[in-house]
């Protein structure tokens, strides 16, 4: 992010000061080794004791890792190009699964990216499953003299360092290295293959009904919200009027695959346009742009290939023939699509008619410089809006709010902000205002409404004025309703009916402010049935529980069922929980909105059967009531029926657990 352009890179080490005497490998331009070192010189620097550690249950030392080979990845949350390094981690660990430990040293920039729980956010957002460290004082990258995100370190299993790189594309290079190293230690016999257990962060939370909401999309002309329900890998539909599902649109499975709203697919969609007909959708990790007609019901890709481009493009072409990097947002202005793409630091332009695309704004390189459109530097521009004049973006990593001309030959400003470590919350004018990551931008009447991410709040900023004020949030994380009203990391804002939505990412919610009064309340959603993902494989997605044998008479029976929720949470009233008994000498018994304990009738024939119940079951934190979750489990009862056994009552507990893997 702030050492290497977005490019493919060789692993050539270049850009990482290690200490000295440490001798590093040489790669050429087909990754041929000039000078081949697969041992290391100098051992890595152990992880100082007292650190916080994610994705683990106990913290993890380099020397419980011996027999292991080690790849360190310095990050922070907040980088589109520690983003794109994410997916190729997840292929090196699933590639060597029991010879490599990839340990996430995570070294915040952004003060909220310090804060332990933030990180765990992340964790869950991105769906990382490597333990991570908060380096929160910057003690291990200081240790291995780190100079940008993302930097990568390759540790031996003999625990000292082959050595490292910074940026992206790190996969084919590090595939190579690893497969030598592992050989070289293979003929030594010192490859440790075992396992390594680990807890983590995402089978410690309840499944809820919308996953990291990044965009939200209100049009009022057709009383519309569309929501990009980003970690559920699906566009949701509701209605303004009533709250209600209208439409779920994708699988919710992650895939670049076009076709019916049914079995279409997306990879963590973001940001949102409508034209009165068509959605367009900005299909972020796919790095790709859909169009949902809802006349024919269709889901299309329009742009992109579905591969990250790691090229600063200068020129467009064919959208379908054209590499994308991670579009963000989306704005329209006379059926031209405008692009918020963060991947390469600039602004895009599509025309859906003829299938166009190219560069609008920003040369790639990563800073904040006003001027000509094609002269102007921007950094990771992440929500786009319009008034019809001017294109107003969030520029997330300058934490400025600033501007392009709708004129080709206009011009980038910047309205409120400073530079790339000038961070802070602070309302007022021009470069005195602070922000701190904002990631999303509308325009109403006037003023810009600005998704303050990391301030947890909502400003407002004046286009010419060029001033910025609080408007909604305290600036504490967290989830309140009212006046003082919470956030936690909201990332989209769109305006109607006099009302501002905020899809909340972190409180996986949509929430509502009043634009008079500045009341903030969480929307709730009706119709949360039709919100269950749907089952795209013939694996039970939910959880099995088997229970002991019991023994009763044969004839007329009673089942007796009940429900313990962890504490703190309660059922959600509002929502269509039930519970199907499976057929057992009759049909089917369907239970609505149960009250437990429940009972259902049974007629059981003398010898052995299985009694099965179904519970689908929606709940929500008992304090935070517009938090909705959702839990779906067969309990299994094995019955022997027999004479003389004393009993016709079967009775069973179902005992909801938060961890899918208690």
């Amino acid at each position: 992010m702030k050492s290497n352009s977005p490019v493919a890179i060789a692993l050539t080490f270049a850009t990482c000061l290690l200490m000295p005497g440490i001798s590093l490998p040489v790669f050429g331009q087909e990754g041929k080794s000039q000078m081949p070192e697969y041992e290391g010189k100098v051992n890595a620097p152990e992880f100082p004791e007292g650190m916080e550690w994610l994705n683990t249950d106990r913290a993890i030392s380099l020397r419980e890792l011996r027999g292991k080979i080690v790849l360190l990845d310095f990050w922070t949350y907040c980088c589109i190009n520690c983003m794109h390094v994410i997916p190729d981690l997840k292929k090196l660990e699933h590639k060597y699964s029991n010879e490599l430990v990839v340990i996430g040293v995570h070294s915040a920039k952004f003060t909220n990216e310090r804060d332990t729980d933030n990180i765990r956010q992340a964790i869950l957002r991105y769906e990382i499953e490597h333990p991570v460290v908060n380096d929160k004082d910057m003690v291990v990258w200081q240790a291995y003299t780190v100079r940008g995100w993302p930097s990568l370190y390759l540790i031996d299993p003999a625990g000292k360092i082959i050595g490292c790189t910074s940026g992206e594309g790190i996969y084919e290079p590090f595939d190579k290295l690893i497969a030598k190293v592992i050989e070289t230690f293979d003929a030594k016999k010192l490859i440790d293959r075992r396992p390594l257990s680990l807890k983590l962060e995402r089978n410690r939370l309840p499944a809820s009904m919308l996953a990291f909401p990044g965009k939200v999309l209100a049009d009022e002309k057709s009383k519309q919200l569309f929501i990009a329900d980003s970690n559920h890998n699906r566009i949701v539909v509701l209605s303004l009027e009533d709250n209600s599902v209208k439409e779920v649109i994708g699988t919710g499975e992650i895939g670049l695959t076009d076709g019916s709203f049914e079995s279409a697919a997306f990879n963590h969609p973001q940001g949102m346009a409508f034209d009165g007909n068509t959605l367009f959708v900005a299909d972020t990790e796919n790095h790709s742009l859909r169009a949902v007609d809802f006349g024919k019901r269709t889901v299309t890709t329009i742009a992109g290939t579905g591969q990250q481009s790691r090229e600063h493009l200068t020129f467009g072409g064919q959208g379908k023939q054209i590499a994308l990097n991670s579009p963000w947002d989306l704005a329209l202005h006379n059926g031209m699509v405008y692009i918020a793409m963060a991947g390469p630091h600039q602004l895009w332009r599509m025309n859906p008619k003829t299938g166009g695309i190219a560069p609008y704004a920003g040369t790639g390189r990563e800073a904040r410089i006003d001027g000509p459109l094609a002269e102007a530097a921007l950094a990771q521009p992440s929500g786009i809006t319009t008034d019809g004049r001017k294109l107003y973006f969030a520029d997330s990593e300058v934490s400025s709010i600033r501007s392009a001309d709708l004129d080709p030959s206009g011009n980038v400003d910047t309205i409120v902000g400073e530079d790339l470590f000038e961070f802070g919350d602070k309302d007022g004018k021009g470069e005195q205002v602070r922000l701190q990551h904002p990631l999303g931008v509308t325009y109403h009447d006037g003023w810009l409404y600005v998704a303050d991410t990391y301030n947890n709040k909502i400003k407002r900023v004046s286009p010419k004025e060029q001033t910025s004020e609080t408007f909604a949030g305290t600036g504490a994380g967290g989830l309140a309703d009212g006046e003082r009203a919470m956030f936690d990391e909201p990332a989209g804002v769109s305006v109607a009916l006099g009302k501002l939505y905020v899809a909340d990412t972190n409180n996986h919610a949509i929430r509502i402010v009043d634009l008079k009064t500045k009341r903030t309340e969480t929307l709730q959603i009706k119709g949360l049935d039709k919100l269950r993902l749907r089952a795209t494989s013939k694996r039970f997605a939910g959880e099995t529980i088997e229970l002991p044998v019991q023994t009763v008479e044969p004839g007329d029976a009673t089942l007796t069922l009940n429900l313990e929720l962890p504490k703190g949470y309660k059922l959600n009233a509002l929502a269509p929980s039930a519970v199907v008994v499976a057929s057992v000498g009759g049909a089917d018994q369907v239970i609505r909105n149960p009250q437990f304990p429940i009972t259902a009738q049974l007629k059981l024939s003398e010898g052995e059967s299985t009694v099965k119940a179904d519970f689908v079951i929606y709940y929500c934190e008992a304090e935070k009531e517009s938090l909705c979750y959702f839990k779906e489990a067969v309990v299994s009862m094995p019955v022997k029926v027999k004479k003389g056994a004393g009993s016709r009552v079967l009775t069973a507990t179902y005992r909801l657990q938060l961890a899918n893997d208690q």
